[in-house]
């Protein structure tokens, strides 16, 4: 009895030891399997990764426009070329030559008959002039040319008087010069902003291209005369333009990086940041402005705009929630960028996003119906309620805003709802491109919304974007900002430029004025109204062709002020 006791104690604990093994290799089977999934997923986005660095290196960059397609049926050939139906794109036709010259000065150049060719062949006699017949135009540029500029300024004396012995002398005036001590000129300062900002031509280029013209001008020279005009010309239009973009109510921004070499307490492989703010749609007289700061902090964003109470259209980016009482209106066009880079780039490249701006026509998309989703993958169904929203918009933009608010609450708002309801039921890999774009779109869900409240403001923070862009042209060619004041200098030269191009200003011709008469206006808060991009003044002096001649230093004619 003891012996079969002993025995099925043995037993039992053998089957304890058994089932605890089996828990173990169970417990051990479910963790490989955790681990095979997560490297798989894992290896996904590395090869979802390493596709996008291949486009960007080797593909192409652009964003295409057109309908997903879905992929190929069990008894289609997959090695069939699908060649797309031409369809006639409605583009803006051609200028003509004549309107092309419009705005160009005519010189006639008049071809007489030799003396030989004046007598008549059969009667010798000297023929009369009947008329100049036009027998062709072209095309006449003369390259920039440099001048010294001596002024001599007169002194009289009163010849009576100096019979007495006591002479009474007069000298003209002469005008103020830009910079002390130096031959600084304003038109000679405008060409170099000009090319820096406009052209995007850094110093180091333009000394070169001033020495064809005959002129040795070191860069250190011209960086030194744009820092010094920025700062004492430049800067207080600059901070007239600031006040008056914080009474708007609605206004842009973006950011993006540049580099300092010599700031105090920073290494020169820091990371700075110019910061790029504008109006929106509303009307009036736009204004552009960037500001240089060291850091991408949110601070930066709200000391800048501190004072404005309205609609701020920027990107997901959380340092603008430390703007303190406005409204923000997040870009769903990032939103849609974030799906179209979610598609797998084989399917991206029948795909393409246009801005509403855009001359081409875009072909009105369409949602996935119920039974078809299943035949598009799930990126290429989120794109597609966005690409719908961004084609009603191409048709509300020339609106008015009360219209245009009203037609996006009537037709857009049941388009947001579908597409959250369906970003709800999306279950992404972790750490995919998919996961990222419903993630950024389920997290900024009522901003994405934003721009609903108003007509005024657009779908799209691109018209900041684009300012960005301005300004990384140019830094791709200076790389770097040798000092902080160089860097502030920079930021106010781009916001006078892009603020004259932004009002349909000739560039170069507003900055030679706004440094002709600043000297004499700088400190006149009436004169400083004149200069501004809008006025009338400057409408009439800088809407047409560059002219230094007429409006010299020396023969201007004074402010209306």
């Amino acid at each position: 009895m003891f012996y079969r006791f002993l025995a099925s104690e043995q037993q039992k604990a053998y089957i304890e030891m058994q089932e605890r093994r089996i828990a173990e290799k169970d417990a051990a089977i479910a963790d490989l399997k955790k681990l095979v999934d997560e490297l798989q997923s894992l290896k996904a986005n590395l090869l979802e990764t390493l596709a996008e660095f291949r486009r960007q290196f080797f593909g192409v960059a652009s964003e295409k426009t057109g309908e997903p397609k879905p992929p190929a049926g069990p008894g289609e050939d997959s090695a069939k070329t699908m060649v797309k139906a031409h369809s006639r794109v409605s583009r803006k036709p051609k200028a003509a030559r004549a309107e092309q010259y419009a705005a160009l000065p005519v010189r006639e150049i008049r071809i007489p008959l030799t003396r030989e060719e004046r007598r008549c062949p059969y009667c010798n006699g000297e023929m009369e002039n009947v008329s100049y017949v036009k027998v062709r135009e072209e095309l006449r540029i003369t390259p920039a040319k440099v001048e010294r500029i001596r002024y001599l300024q007169e002194t009289a004396v009163c010849p009576e008087c100096r019979k007495d012995g006591d002479g009474t002398f007069a000298k003209a005036s002469a005008p103020m010069a830009l910079m002390p001590h130096s031959p600084a000129s304003a038109s000679a300062v405008a060409y170099v902003m000009f090319q820096r900002v406009f052209l995007g031509l850094p110093y180091y280029r333009q000394e070169s291209l001033v020495a064809q013209l005959g002129l040795t001008l070191p860069r250190e020279t011209m960086a030194n005369w744009c820092i010094y005009c920025a700062e004492h010309y430049l800067l207080p239009l600059y901070e007239k333009l600031h006040s008056l973009l914080l009474k708007r109510d609605v206004l842009h921004a973006d950011e993006t990086t540049c580099q300092v070499l010599h700031e105090k307490g920073r290494t020169a492989e820091s990371t700075s940041y110019m910061w790029i703010f504008l109006t929106g749609s509303d009307g009036l007289a736009p204004i552009v402005l960037y500001d240089y700061q060291p850091s991408r902090k949110g601070a930066c964003a709200r000391d800048f705009l501190e004072g404005f109470h309205g609609l701020l259209q920027c990107d997901g980016y959380q340092g603008y929630n430390k703007v303190e009482d406005v409204v923000l209106v997040c870009c769903p066009a990032h939103c849609r960028r974030k799906f179209f880079e979610a598609v797998p780039a084989q399917r991206r490249k029948n795909i393409k996003l246009l801005d509403i701006l855009s001359e081409e026509a875009i072909p009105e998309p369409r949602l996935p119906k119920e039974g078809e989703v299943p035949t598009w993958i799930p990126a290429e169904v989120g794109l597609s309620y966005c690409n719908r929203l961004f084609y009603l918009e191409r048709g509300f933009r020339d609106l008015p805003a009360q219209e245009r608010a009203l037609k996006r609450r009537e037709l857009e708002v049941p388009i947001w709802e579908g597409f959250f309801q369906w970003a709800e039921t999306v279950n992404a890999a972790g750490g995919s491109k998919l996961a990222k774009a419903v993630k950024y779109a389920l997290n900024h869900r009522d901003t994405l919304n934003n721009y609903l409240l108003d007509g005024r403001c657009e779908i799209s923070n691109n018209a900041a974007e684009r300012r960005a862009k301005s300004y990384a042209i140019g830094r791709k060619a200076f790389l770097f900002h040798a000092s902080e004041a160089g860097a502030r200098a920079s930021a106010v030269m781009y916001s006078i430029v892009e603020t004259a191009k932004a009002n349909g200003l000739n560039v170069f011709q507003y900055l030679y004025m706004v440094l002709l008469y600043m000297p004499d206006y700088q400190n006149e808060s009436a004169g400083m109204e004149q200069l501004l991009p809008w006025s009338d003044f400057i409408k009439k002096h800088c809407s047409g062709l560059i002219d230094i001649e007429s409006i010299t230093a020396e023969a201007h004619e004074p402010l209306p002020v």
